[in-house]
């Protein structure tokens, strides 16, 4: 099957959009490349230091140096379910390196916090900035260059975006990236959901919430909606930086064993080979653009119109919220997990999973091919799904046909002939609104604006009962400048209870919804934030707001000339800079980008 056209089209869009940068990175790239790996050439004392804790026989392979040392970074810690996992993963990692005759040493761990625990809490102000505090972990550990590839250990919000921003600054290097797997399936999310919608209301108490909450959130793993952390692992397969299939094997099994296994193999095995495509090799305008398909096609998070922005970024490229919103008209919802479905991420895998998502998208055109992998060939492999054979890891071709299609849909039947995902523009800036979760009724809300400047105020009011009518909650000062950008996932419930008595309304906000946006139309990430002198900060209560994600059209129905004349309101701020260790995090508010390219606090691409 010939690529689709807009693919084409967007692809090289992006390519000529990204020439300069691209050229100056690849040239970084290649310098480091040829400068080689320094324990080659590095005096001994530093070498020594290196090796100094290794086990005696590794010390004696890497004193030879003429086989590789593979680094490891990771994501461990054992308060995030998604995480825990990770614990035994080096020791696996190192045996199987010494197996080939090689050696690996973990380089360095990156911070990892949990935005389900930090969820409405002070401590979700830290987290967009999380993501970039990985980065530059990741980069100290790299930084002692004494590593001839690396393994990057990581599965939540945050944590891949960081770890794929980290990885492409030592882009010369080859890398691959290893899932946990989700926790196993636990109550379903239509009765999670219901649970906390009568908890909003006020019809059942913390126990029985919390009772229905720990039935969900139960084991080890991946959460099992189809939030940021699994639209990460999705991303990792479908940009080919992750085995094929191993993204939604659960932990502890033979089969997530034998992948841990099989990627440190080929770890050893890309570093051997010096002709192997290296992390930066890997992810170019082709890849970048499967990652948005993928995202789409999936119905992904939302977060990822800011994280894939910062990784096309950290690889010299440049991508906006138009090629999200030209891609998404042509490319079909394939997947219904929730939020945009009942299904969890356990029911998509046995329905097909990635290996029937990834042949599907090939064969209708909707992604490049001939890109490079870390399986050192094209992406065709990954339409293919492990298994073990007799004991021994092998691949076979993925499902021909779905095991269950509400679930997950060929391409010539989808959900949605489009991805679900639309730009909305107009007098109050550019924003993001999920629609695939949306129902056709709920896509354009006209409405009187009324104004909060925190998520708690809605909840307040609504508890006061004062919010029976349609309306639409303009929520601001929560960009990335203004408090860290938060999630506003608590709005949900309280907003989707409105929404079900018959009301008509709708969030318009410059903060982010997270990975779980719903089925509550919400225009997010508005660009430029209030504290960088967006508009959104001119809305009055009571002005009349169209949210049309149908025509992406986002606009307070105000005369221009008195939108002209209305200045800009200021808040207090104060209360975001100190506690819960927002103090040190100051410079990255100052730092922060607009959420349209990435909330990059990194500045070295311009």
């Amino acid at each position: 099957m010939s690529l689709h056209p807009t693919l084409i089209a967007i692809t090289e869009r992006i390519r000529n959009r990204s020439r300069s940068r691209r050229e100056a990175y690849l040239t970084q790239m290649q310098r480091a490349r040829e400068n080689g790996i320094q324990r080659t050439h590095i005096a001994c004392t530093n070498v020594a230091h290196a090796y100094a804790a290794m086990p005696t026989h590794d010390k004696l392979v890497l004193k030879a140096a003429a086989t590789p040392n593979i680094g490891i970074i990771s994501a461990y810690n054992d308060m995030l379910s998604a995480h825990q996992p990770y614990e035994h993963y080096p020791e696996i990692i190192k045996a199987e390196a010494r197996a080939l005759g090689a050696t690996a040493q973990v380089a360095g761990g990156v911070p990892a916090m949990c935005d389900g625990v930090t969820q409405g809490q002070t401590g979700m102000e830290l987290s967009i900035f999380s993501r970039d505090v990985i980065a530059l972990s990741t980069a100290i550990g790299l930084a002692h260059h004494v590593f001839d590839a690396n393994l990057y250990l990581g599965a939540c919000d945050k944590v891949i975006p960081g770890l794929v921003m980290g990885a492409l600054r030592f882009g010369h290097l080859p890398a691959i990236f290893l899932s946990a797997g989700p926790m196993t399936t636990g109550i379903s999310n239509a009765d999670k959901a219901r649970v906390r919608q009568l908890f909003a209301e006020g019809k059942t108490d913390r126990d029985a919430l919390l009772e229905s909450e720990m039935a969900s959130y139960h084991g080890p793993g991946t959460c099992t909606f189809y939030g940021t952390s699994n639209s990460n692992q999705m991303l990792m397969e479908i940009m080919g930086l992750q085995l094929p299939g191993s993204s939604f094997v659960n932990p502890g099994t033979s089969l997530r064993d034998a992948l841990t296994r099989e990627a440190a193999r080929q770890a050893v095995r890309l570093a051997q080979d010096k002709t192997a495509p290296a992390i930066c090799d890997i992810v170019d305008e082709r890849t970048i653009v499967n990652g948005i398909v993928g995202l789409l096609a999936t119905g992904g998070s939302t977060n990822h119109t800011i994280h894939l922005v910062a990784i096309a970024r950290a690889a010299g490229m440049e991508i906006n919220w138009d090629d999200f919103n030209d891609l998404s008209a042509v490319v079909p919802l394939l997947a219904r997990v929730y939020p945009n479905g009942k299904a969890d991420i356990n029911h998509f895998h046995a329905a097909g999973g990635m290996g029937f998502l990834i042949r599907e998208l090939l064969d209708a055109g909707l992604l490049h091919e001939d890109v490079n992998t870390v399986l050192n060939g094209s992406l065709r492999r990954w339409a293919e799904e492990p298994w073990l054979d007799n004991g021994n890891l092998a691949w076979r071709p993925a499902s021909e046909k779905s095991h269950d299609t509400t679930v997950l849909a060929p391409a010539d039947a989808p959900f949605s002939a489009d991805g679900g995902l639309r730009l909305v523009t107009g007098n109050l800036g550019r924003g993001i609104v999920k629609v695939s979760a949306v129902a056709a009724e709920n896509l354009v809300v006209r409405a009187p604006a009324i104004v909060f400047d925190h998520q708690e105020e809605l909840i307040a009011a609504f508890k006061r009962g004062e919010l029976e009518r349609d309306f639409i909650a303009v929520i601001r000062f929560q960009g990335p400048q203004a408090n860290g950008m938060p999630e506003l996932h608590q709005l949900t419930p309280s907003m989707a209870v409105l929404q079900e008595r018959g009301f008509k309304v709708a969030i318009v906000t410059d903060g982010r919804m997270s990975g779980a946006s719903g089925k509550v139309p919400a225009a997010i990430h508005i660009s430029p934030e209030c504290v960088m002198g967006g508009p959104l900060d001119k809305v009055r209560n009571g002005d009349i707001i169209l949210l049309d994600a149908v025509h992406g059209k986002l606009e307070a129905e105000v005369p221009a000339a008195e939108w002209e004349q209305r200045v800009t309101e200021t808040t207090d701020l104060s209360g975001n800079q100190f506690g819960m260790g927002r103090e040190l995090f100051s410079g990255f508010r100052k730092l922060a980008d607009t959420a349209e390219r990435g909330c990059f606090t990194f500045h070295f691409d311009d």
